[in-house]
């Protein structure tokens, strides 16, 4: 018998060989696929709740654009939506909405806060962040993103948001 027959016939064999063995084989999940896993397994809580509010619901309660501000829509998802808040050019403050049915927790530092923005329970979330909650469900938000934008303008700011609207949102 020839080696160079044997060669031809068994060189494809292998290779087919290799293959097969090589597809069949598990690999090890990737880190996407393990967070993915974790997050959406038999017993983990869902990230954001059937019944939240859809983010674009939200959007018509933003404040306009005015006195020099542009507001920019910046994201949107079930349960939230945020603008950014510029000033020449420059981010200023971010300015959101998000359904506390995703995060029950959130509720908590309203609760201890005696503080009140048109009417609505208030608090302070760390240095940069001013938020009230709504209806007893809806998070509006400010967060400064430049040391010129103080307290006193995201407590304005939340003033400029339709938060009756909001509250009565279902």
């Amino acid at each position: 018998m020839n080696f160079g027959k044997i060669q031809k016939v068994l060189a494809p064999f292998l290779l087919g060989l290799l293959l097969l063995v090589s597809s069949c084989a598990t690999q090890a999940p990737s880190r996407y696929e393990q967070a993915q896993n974790a997050s959406t397994g038999r017993n983990a809580t869902p990230a954001v709740v059937k019944t939240s509010t859809q983010g674009a619901q939200f959007n018509k309660y933003f404040p306009k654009s005015t006195g020099g501000y542009q507001v920019v829509p910046a994201q949107e998802k079930k349960g939230f939506a945020e603008y950014k808040l510029k000033k020449d050019g420059k981010d200023v403050a971010v300015l959101s909405v998000s359904d506390t049915v995703n995060n029950p927790s959130a509720k908590q530092k309203f609760q201890s806060s005696g503080k009140t923005i048109a009417g609505y329970p208030a608090a302070n979330i760390g240095s940069n962040g001013t938020a009230v909650l709504v209806g007893d469900r809806y998070q509006v938000k400010v967060q400064s993103r430049d040391s010129s934008f103080t307290q006193s303008d995201r407590e304005a700011w939340l003033q400029k948001f339709n938060l009756r609207a909001i509250a009565a949102l279902k």
